[in-house]
């Protein structure tokens, strides 16, 4: 088991509290660990990391805009906690949202951050060669935001491409994102929730997510504002319900089809080469 270092700073002491870390346990972030450390868990079998990507976007008066960012590292952290022999890399926080100038999508409210799509795909292959080059195995990609889904998997296809004939390969597991919005939206209608409620950004749905994970960044006296006009406030939906048990169904989806869909590709990357 790898232990943990040093903590290295209240925000990420905050995001381990939020993932459900006891004081004193084994950290499973990159980033708090030394190099030494890495190595010998990498020689114990925790061969398998999780790239977690998120995004700088404008979620309405309600929401921080580093919604996907916080959602990302924790839920990643609990993801890697369940598969029992995984770490998590830093999370991506710089992505595509859209046209700078003119500004266009979510660039029209202030605090959004873009990058170029060439840019993204450049990066995340980087950080993903970083840790074959350490020594990982299985590389999973997930993404808490929709606009780059697509990127996830060319960049993993890529990656599989160049990586033909060694050990390492490259997983996009969609399950995170599927989870997240088309199952969560199900099981919310089944609960009688409307998909005018459950809307398709900062809405009941988005909105309870991040409640379940960190209720300190939405802002509950602007909720029922009564102004929803996505045009003036950047929501889609009516967060007005929104509720942290609400938002942890979506939660417990995400964790619980995550899990199972890295264990398969990983189990079969490890049927396809046997030798390894």
């Amino acid at each position: 088991m790898i232990k943990r270092a040093a903590c290295s700073g209240l925000l990420f002491a905050g995001l381990m509290a939020l993932a459900a870390a006891p004081v004193g346990a084994a950290s499973l972030q990159l980033d708090d660990l030394t190099w030494t450390e890495v190595r010998d868990g990498l020689r114990a079998g925790t061969t398998t990391v999780i790239l977690p990507v998120g995004g700088t976007e404008q979620s309405g008066p309600h929401m921080a805009l580093g919604k996907h960012n916080v959602r990302a590292a924790v839920l990643a952290t609990r993801i890697a906690a369940k598969l029992g022999n995984a770490l998590v890399a830093p999370v991506m926080s710089y992505v595509p949202e859209g046209r700078v100038s003119p500004p266009a999508g979510h660039m029209r409210f202030p605090g959004t951050l873009s990058v170029p799509e060439d840019a993204f795909a450049a990066v995340l292959a980087g950080a993903a060669r970083s840790l074959k080059q350490a020594g990982f195995v299985d590389i999973v990609l997930v993404g808490d935001h929709g606009g780059y889904q697509g990127q996830l998997k060319d960049v993993a296809l890529r990656l599989n491409r160049e990586w033909a004939g060694t050990r390492a390969r490259a997983h996009y597991v969609g399950a995170y994102y599927q989870a997240a919005s088309t199952e969560f939206n199900q099981a919310l209608r089944a609960r009688g929730v409307t998909d005018q409620q459950i809307g398709t950004h900062a809405g009941l749905a988005d909105t309870s997510l991040m409640m379940a994970i960190d209720a300190s960044r939405v802002r509950s006296e602007q909720l029922r504002s009564g102004n929803h006009a996505e045009a003036s406030t950047g929501i889609a939906g009516d967060p007005a319900q929104s509720s942290a048990a609400l938002g942890q169904i979506g939660v417990d989806l995400i964790i619980d089809k995550t899990v199972a869909a890295i264990r398969q590709a990983v189990a079969g990357h490890q049927a396809a080469n046997p030798k390894e």
